[in-house]
């Protein structure tokens, strides 16, 4: 980089000085809240938008705390980015003259250059890697070159001049570097800067590698997530102090020892569990370690990932993204809501595969999202536990189930004398739900006797992309969980009255939620679903007019119990009530025939049920 004029320098220390007085003012819940509001969130203009609003108000020198609260969402979900790790972007993008779209900040030191390794591969490009101290503690070259299927060349070199020239991409792995002076030279595509405990930054250098950044987000969105806000915060602090900040003591140990007892207790298993920095971070090392599995136990064998097509949109789509990367890996859909059988639909797949003699793992949502159903549990045992054969005649190989546990977290599914305690079953939840209560977003995994070999190889591929959660997300969950049944248990109480007076006052609407007997067994969720009556001649204007009622009903509550409603995706907050509509929001990457346009409500422990009510009641007057 050339020597800083002495304009740049002015221009440096005004920013500097702007984002320290952003730091001191920034809204509380940029640092403590992982929901973010879909009524003031564009996704065609993710990001840009919150930093375009955020460039006016560095521009008039305004960090008054009111102008930040009303910033535009910068992304829908936290994991993928939030208003920290956007200004830490655009901070970073300042000091090195770069545009703010090409810089990019993760959690994990090890998921960006996979992120590059992904892209590459589908373009059936070169990559080499270059270093000049080491690589990640958690790179396995050798992993990742046969399970993932990324191909490259490793070569350590004593500074950037020595980088060879190379037909295809250069990535630049520098260790704890300065962010405000990047190593960046021709010769490099990708700087990935690791930042200590932090996580890490990938730079995208140059014009001709910028078609690479929508899927480098992805791979951000999918399998790991953004640097945390706590870590965003921290990281600021250092660019602007010019020194590094002495954290209070965490004990992690401690922390992680609270939280995996706690864990093994809500779930009735004796496995240690294996918590990672979001839902979607446990369940890509979980679908990754039994690839793993299968490629060790069952070589050559094709394997078969059967998901439902409109289950939550994350999971369908990563399981799709790992088929599409992966040649002996398919996915199969399993239809399981609205008036499809999830244990006929299993028994139907795993029949052909066993003919194929494939690998079949299912990954299923237990109650189903969105509409909130429970199959026949001692069916679903039984036909996970059946014997198949092969067109040969052999055994064929038993299912592993992934279950999707978040809705109800609390209820036993995989200890020794639990329904599925036979079944190979590993439990997953995403932690921003009831564990957190809404304050980080870190996931875990369980799973029952049989499979504690799965969660060996489980474990290697969490560390392989270190996904593990932060300290700061241990901290949180050792606070939270030991209260979540409890929570758990009074937002089902707010749910089932509010569910039972929408239908004693508006009896023509379709509500799906548990039944009093699925209550009685443990399944006691605080989400429902409601279909609105509808009007027209046509199922095309009944459709229509649906649609413009669901958002005419959201934006009611949230405007008339702004301090408590929210139109954004979220589940188990530890206070007021959440809206959103499933086919927009949580179904995102869905095929678009089977999304669900109807109202998603979840209730929270803490919250004016009255007042809900009375605005219910308005909104049928309205009719």
């Amino acid at each position: 980089m050339p020597p800083q004029s002495k304009v740049m320098i002015i221009q440096e220390d005004k920013m500097l000085n702007y984002i320290q007085k952003v730091i001191e003012n920034r809204p509380a819940e940029w640092l403590n809240l992982t929901t973010h509001r879909l009524d003031i969130y564009d996704e065609k203009l993710a990001k840009t938008q919150f930093l375009e609003q955020f460039e006016t108000l560095f521009s008039e020198n305004n960090a008054e705390r009111k102008a930040l609260e009303k910033l535009p969402t910068a992304f829908d979900y936290i994991r993928l980015g939030h208003p920290l790790s956007c200004v830490l972007e655009w901070v970073i993008a300042r000091m090195n003259q770069l545009d703010s779209e090409n810089v990019i900040s993760f959690s994990s030191k090890t998921v960006p250059i996979l992120s590059i390794l992904r892209k590459n591969l589908f373009l059936g490009k070169k990559t080499q890697i270059v270093y000049t101290t080491s690589l990640p503690d958690s790179f396995d070259a050798t992993i990742f070159r046969e399970i993932y299927a990324y191909q490259f060349e490793l070569k350590k070199i004593d500074n950037l001049e020595a980088i060879p020239e190379f037909d295809g991409s250069t990535i630049f792995i520098s260790e704890d570097s300065e962010l405000d002076a990047l190593q960046l030279s021709d010769r490099v595509d990708f700087l990935i800067s690791s930042q200590s405990d932090l996580g890490s930054i990938l730079v995208v250098n140059g014009k001709q590698n910028e078609s690479y950044i929508s899927e480098i987000q992805h791979v951000r969105r999918r399998e790991t997530i953004a640097m945390t806000p706590a870590n965003s915060l921290l990281a600021l602090e250092i660019l602007v102090n010019k020194t590094a900040i002495k954290e209070g003591k965490s004990d992690i140990e401690h922390n992680k020892t609270s939280v995996c007892n706690s864990i093994k207790e809500i779930t009735g298993t004796a496995l240690m569990p294996l918590v990672a920095s979001s839902g979607l971070s446990i369940q890509y090392a979980i679908l990754m370690g039994l690839i793993h599995d299968a490629h060790e136990k069952h070589p050559g064998k094709a394997v078969k990932i059967i998901v439902p097509p409109n289950c939550y949109g994350g999971t369908n789509d990563q399981a799709r993204r790992v088929a599409a990367s992966l040649a002996n890996v398919d996915v199969v859909d399993l239809p399981v809501d609205g008036g499809n059988d999830m244990v006929q639909g299993i028994e139907v797949v795993l029949e052909k595969i066993a003919k194929e003699d494939a690998v079949p793992y299912i990954i299923a949502e237990i109650p189903t999202n969105p509409r909130v159903e429970v199959p026949d549990l001692l069916k679903l045992e039984e036909v996970l536990s059946k014997i198949r054969k092969t067109t040969n005649g052999v055994n064929a190989v038993d299912p592993v189930f992934i279950l999707d546990q978040t809705f109800c977290p609390n209820v036993h599914f995989l200890g020794p004398n639990d329904v599925l305690s036979t079944v190979r079953t590993i439990s997953f939840s995403s932690g921003s739900k009831f564990p957190s209560g809404g304050l980080c977003t870190a996931g875990y995994c369980v799973g029952n006797e049989r499979t504690a070999p799965l969660m060996e190889k489980i474990e290697k591929h969490l560390m392989l992309c270190d996904n593990e959660a932060t300290d700061h997300q241990y901290e949180i969950l050792a606070k939270q969980l030991p209260s979540m049944n409890q929570r758990i248990a009074d937002a089902y109480l707010n749910t089932r009255d509010f569910v039972n007076f929408i239908n004693e006052t508006l009896p023509e609407a379709k509500i799906n939620f548990v039944s009093e007997e699925l209550a009685k067994k443990g399944f006691t969720p605080s989400v429902f679903s409601l279909d609105l009556p509808t009007k027209g001649n046509t199922e095309e204007e009944k459709e229509t007019y649906k649609r413009a009622l669901n958002l005419k009903f959201i934006h009611l509550m949230i405007s008339e119990i702004p301090d408590e409603s929210k139109f954004c995706v979220s589940y188990g907050q530890l206070k007021g009530c959440y809206w959103t509509v499933p086919a927009t929001s949580t179904q995102g990457t869905t095929k678009e025939g089977d999304k669900d346009y109807i109202v998603r409500a979840a209730l929270s422990p803490n919250m004016d049920l009255q007042r809900h009510k009375k605005v219910f009641l308005d909104f049928i007057k309205s009719l």
